[in-house]
């Protein structure tokens, strides 16, 4: 069982899952963003905080094709249905999770706290994007995290993000509760092996220690949902970083 182990202050990733969440976006003290003079080449930048956008040796999103099969311990999922409030943080559309639903690594339990989406995806394989990427967000009771990414390519429109998609706010900030339940079960493929590499978030403060397991798997997502959601929130992929040390491995 191989797994990189991360010693990361509380302090500090609870303030980077806030970041995560849209604390830091449209509207405040810095406006970052994916173009021009406020995208990912700028990041570093604009606050000392987000320094690591630049010095960071364990930067996500990474590529994917080099991995290297390994005997990586079972993700064990433990998802349940959710009322979920929407959220456009003029960033992406992100998806507030209450509830007990968690993810379990060999002995850390990690609880989902939020997903959001990427357009085009922000990790490759093989220096080929998919349409859409998903990031199922948790923290552990050390405030660590843990991402699950999901790559998404064109297809059968996807059920589940419907009243998602339906909800979007059009103010930025500003959160829609939906009246039904969403499974989050739903949006995982049906085959369950992964990527995984430690690394960052992929949005300021860039900040490390993140634990990342992608699955191999795509799921769907037809054009009309894709073109809705750039539509919302417009492109928002950071471009893939260096691995420098790291090694990204497969399961089995």
């Amino acid at each position: 069982m191989r797994y990189m182990s991360s010693v990361v202050g509380l302090a500090s990733l609870c303030m980077a899952l806030n970041v995560y969440a849209g604390a830091e976006g449209h509207g405040k003290e810095v406006h970052w963003g994916y173009e021009g003079e406020h995208g990912p080449a700028h990041w570093a930048e604009m606050k000392a905080e987000f320094k690591q956008c630049d010095a960071g040796l364990e930067q996500s999103p990474v590529d994917l094709g080099d991995a290297t099969k390994g005997d990586l311990a079972k993700i064990e999922f433990s998802y349940q249905p959710s009322a979920v409030k929407v959220l456009n943080n003029g960033h992406t559309v992100q998806v507030n999770y209450s509830g007990d639903s968690s993810i379990k690594i060999g002995a850390q339990v990690y609880k989902l706290v939020q997903f959001h989406f990427h357009s085009p995806s922000e990790n490759t394989v093989k220096k080929k994007p998919f349409d859409m990427e998903l990031h199922l967000v948790h923290k552990n009771d050390k405030g660590e995290l843990a991402v699950v990414g999901v790559f998404m390519q064109g297809g059968t429109a996807n059920q589940t993000l419907e009243p998602v998609w339906a909800n979007i706010p059009k103010e930025i900030n500003k959160e829609a509760t939906l009246t039904a339940q969403i499974n989050v079960a739903e949006l995982l493929p049906a085959k369950r092996s992964f990527y995984h590499f430690k690394g960052s978030l992929t949005t300021p403060p860039c900040s490390e220690g993140v634990q990342w397991f992608v699955m191999k798997e795509p799921t769907t997502v037809s054009a009309e949902q894709v073109k809705s959601f750039v539509a919302a929130v417009g492109n928002n992929a950071r471009p893939v970083q260096a691995l420098n040390q790291r090694s990204v491995v497969a399961s089995e």
